[in-house]
């Protein structure tokens, strides 16, 4: 069966930091603790200038855009692993961004939280927060619903797998590299 991720987009553009995607402040949450996993997530992109409008609606704690949509190198600043699991607990499925800050994608395979798409061209420019695309995994395509238009991803290659299984740890136990707890 193919792997599709549908909804709607949220927009971005170039060098969005990890501290506009969680801000220092909510450091202190400690995601292994449930409830303190879901507050983070609720602060995720807190730290965006108001320009792009809310990304977690006032009384809610999970977003309604399951992909984010971004330019160049997404997840710079500082090697918080904090960022892509603040975006996880929000809701975020994926991120299709232009490049990444190395630690972020880094990140995104440690924790498991959500896959780093590359794209083959600048969509943060096309595209506008609200439209409804999908992922194809097994095509590696992008479909804007709402512009009636497909887009080539490049491949998630081996980072796939080890998000699929939920994270680093979580892979090399499933794949026999450390002993099953």
């Amino acid at each position: 069966m193919t792997k599709i991720i549908r909804g709607k987009i949220f927009v971005l553009d170039d060098n969005i930091d990890t501290d506009q995607i969680i801000p220092a402040e909510y450091l202190t949450l400690v995601p292994s603790k449930a409830d303190e996993y879901e507050k983070l997530g609720s602060y995720a992109l807190a730290g965006l200038p108001d320009r792009y409008g809310k990304f977690i609606l006032p009384g809610e704690i999970k977003t309604i855009y399951p992909i984010i949509v971004a330019g160049e190198n997404f997840g710079c600043g500082s090697s918080r692993e904090h960022a892509p699991i603040a975006l996880g607990a929000s809701g975020v499925q994926a991120v299709i961004a232009q490049s990444y800050a190395r630690i972020f994608f880094r990140n995104c395979a440690a924790t498991g939280e959500l896959y780093p798409w590359e794209s083959q061209q600048r969509l943060c420019d096309k595209f506008e927060t609200g439209h409804e695309v999908s992922i194809n995994f097994e095509s590696n395509q992008l479909m804007n619903h709402t512009l009636g238009e497909i887009y080539n991803l490049k491949p998630l290659g081996e980072v796939g797998p080890v998000i699929d299984a939920g994270g680093i740890f979580a892979y090399a136990r499933q794949t026999g590299m450390i002993s099953a707890r």
